[in-house]
Formats: C-alpha cells, structure tokens, sequence
C-alpha cells in the first residue's frame, strides 16, 4: 500500500494552493479544510487502491462536484468575485474522470457521467476529445453515438450529426435503438425546416441553425493534462460492417435534403436488412414518425413504415398494434377530437384481436398503450372510465 499511499499524497499536494486560498479568503474554516482533505485522501486511496470499482471514481467525481458547488454558494455570499483558484475545482473533477475511465475504459456509464459534466461546464475541447475516446473504446455503444449525434444536431451541425449516426448505424447492427433516433433526429430536422418555411421573408429554410458555437464556449484551464489535440480519429468500421450502409447511399443520406421526407424513409428501408429488424422495431419506428404531426411530410413517411407492414406481417400483433391506434397517435387527448377518434379505436380492436395471430401479445401492446394515457392527470373523467373498462375487459379476456 506504499505505492497507493504516495500517489494518493502526490495528487493530494496539487490541491494545496487552492486549499491555502481558501483558508485564506476564509471562506472555510481549518477544521472544515482538515476534513476536506481527509475526504479527499480517503477517496484517492479508495481509487488507487487495487480492485477500484468504476463506481468508486464516480462518487469521487460527484463529491468533488458538491464541494465546488459549495465554494461558488459561499463566494457568492461573500461576495468574494476573484479567486486564483476559480477553475482549480472544476480542472480537477475532470482529472479524476479522465483517470477514472483510463482506470475503466469499458465503463459505459462512467464515459456518459464524464461527458455530461463536460457539457455542464462547457468544456467544449474536452468533450470532444473524450467522446472521440469513448467511442474508440465502446464503438458498440448505442448511447454514446445517439449522445454525438444529437449534439452535433443541437448545435445546427446536421452534416456532423448525419457522420456520426451513420457511423455508429455501421458498428451497432445488433440494437434498432440508434436507427430510430437517427430517424427521429431527421424528422427534427424537418420540423425546423417547416417551421423556417412558414415564416415570411425566410430566403433559405435549410440554413444551418444560428448557435454560439463550440469555439465560444468556456474552456477549463488544465494545463496539466495532455495537448487537447493528440490525434485521436472516430473508430473506422470493418469491411462488413461498412457494407451495412453503402457508399452511394452514404453519400445520398449526407447530401440529399431531402425535404420528401426520404432520408427517414432510407433509414427505415435500411434498418429492415439488419439482424435486429422485426415487426416491432417497424412498429416502434412509426409510433415515433407518427409523433411529428406537424412535419407535412409526415403522413408519406409513416405511411411508408404502415404499409411495409401491412405486405409483410399483416397479422403480427405490432402491425395491429400500428392499425387500431392510427386514428389517435395524432391527437391531443385533451381535445374534443380525442373522444371521436377513440370511438374508432375501440371499433378497430375488437375486429383486429380476431385477425391477429397472436392475441395474448396484442392485449399486452394495447394494455400498455392504455395505462399511459390514464397515467395523465387531466384526462376526461368519461375518458378514464372508458379506457379502464376497456384495459379490465383485455385483462379478463
């Protein structure tokens, strides 16, 4: 443990300046400093310690968070507007989560803990080395390529965003998950497009969106860290996994505005040769198109997924699923229209649990769909009644 030990004093003593500042500026008392660095101490040697957990770096990360968060309430008070050491806390959670998932590459969770603060404090270099970094580590993981690319759309980068997803959709062949946010990020898109068109004097709705920029935002000063730029590339697929959206259509979905509403449909077309396509990855795929009921486009994309299930599982329990909700996944069900839209529903259910060849699945789908609705608090009274007589009529049947 003598190793553990000097290494825990080594990066103890780099806290030093900043905890004199503080005893100096009195905005900690000596007993509260004591403590501050027998925590401290107590969690470097839980992390340098042999068998560390990912988990014991996180709470190291969080604690160090929480005392920060102390200082600014207390300088604030204090009215206290300088301190040498402003950005001293902030430079050290990221050491300790840039040592964590060196410590624990294959931590997932730890990766996203490290991002979300780099956003939190608009580290905007940082984040972007480390999520190149954790996509090299984790190239299957579903979230952080969703966490990329929605970034980059965010930030009005659609061509970034488009790499990133497409990239992604090449290594993450196994899970729908990451096609469908693809596809509703586009359907974003084009609701920003609709929006800009409806707006009078608008000379290009397909301009990218107006943002500060990453260039703008705050960089922590941790010199002690490595050269920002050090070289790092995005992982590159294998020859198969690059076959899974080819160049021509790479080239297409990058390009092409596709204002028709014809990248969605590339996606869903290309989803359905993947191994994890099934008819409930089609069914998930047009409950969220059908969501973007403001996209004039819409109607074209979600019929297109409809209608591939109709031709190639007409009786599944998802495609049933996708026939007796139609008339109201566009509707507000705090609205007049809801009730007449349900009446058709309830018409559709009984004739399609006679169709479908799965009965017990397709109550399951319907219950579900039911519970959420009586999960809003201001639904009708006569609304609520209706669905749960409905829901206790699936479940005793």
């Amino acid at each position: 443990m003598s190793g553990v030990a000097e290494k825990a004093r080594f990066f103890l003593e780099r806290s030093v300046p900043q905890l004199r500042e503080w005893e100096q500026k009195e905005l900690f008392s000596k007993d509260e400093i004591r403590t501050i660095v027998k925590k401290r101490n107590d969690h470097e040697h839980r992390v340098l310690s042999p068998g560390n957990r990912a988990s014991d770096w996180a709470s190291y990360a969080t604690w160090e968070q929480s005392l920060e968060s102390l200082r600014t309430k207390r300088c604030k008070r204090m009215k206290i507007r300088h301190l040498n050491s402003a950005h001293a806390g902030q430079g050290r959670v990221l050491s300790i989560y840039d040592r964590g998932v060196n410590r624990h590459p294959t931590s997932s969770a730890l990766w996203r803990e490290y991002l979300a603060y780099t956003t939190n404090v608009k580290a905007a270099k940082r984040y972007r080395r480390t999520m190149t970094n954790a996509l090299r580590m984790l190239p299957n993981d579903v979230q952080l390529w969703i966490m990329a690319g929605r970034r980059a759309a965010k930030n009005g980068d659609m061509a970034s965003a488009r790499s990133f997803f497409m990239r992604g959709c090449r290594f993450c062949t196994k899970d729908g998950s990451l096609w469908i946010e693809y596809a509703r990020c586009e359907m974003e898109w084009l609701e920003k497009v609709d929006k800009r068109k409806s707006k009078p004097g608008t000379i290009d709705p397909l301009r990218p969106d107006k943002t500060t920029g990453d260039d703008n935002e705050l960089v922590i000063d941790d010199s002690e860290d490595e050269d920002e730029d050090d070289g790092t590339v995005l992982p590159e697929p294998s020859a198969n996994q690059a076959e899974v959206i080819d160049k021509q259509t790479a080239k297409q979905l990058q390009n092409n505005p596709a204002l028709d509403g014809a990248i969605p449909i590339a996606i869903f077309d290309i989803s359905r040769k993947q191994p994890f396509f099934t008819p409930d990855t089609a069914e998930e795929f047009y409950i969220m198109l059908a969501s973007f009921h403001t996209v004039s486009v819409q109607p074209r994309i979600a019929q297109h997924v409809l209608d591939t299930l109709e031709t190639e599982y007409p009786k599944h329990p998802a495609t049933c699923s996708c026939r007796i909700r139609q008339p109201i996944l566009n509707v507000d069900p705090m609205t007049a229209e809801f009730p007449r839209q349900l009446r058709e529903v309830l018409s559709r259910l009984k004739s399609q649990i006679e169709l479908t060849e799965d009965q017990a699945a397709l109550k399951r789908k319907t219950i579900a769909w039911i519970d959420e609705y009586l999960a809003l608090e201001q639904l009708d009274e006569a609304i609520q009644k209706v669905l749960g007589h409905t829901k206790n009529k699936l479940e005793s049947s």
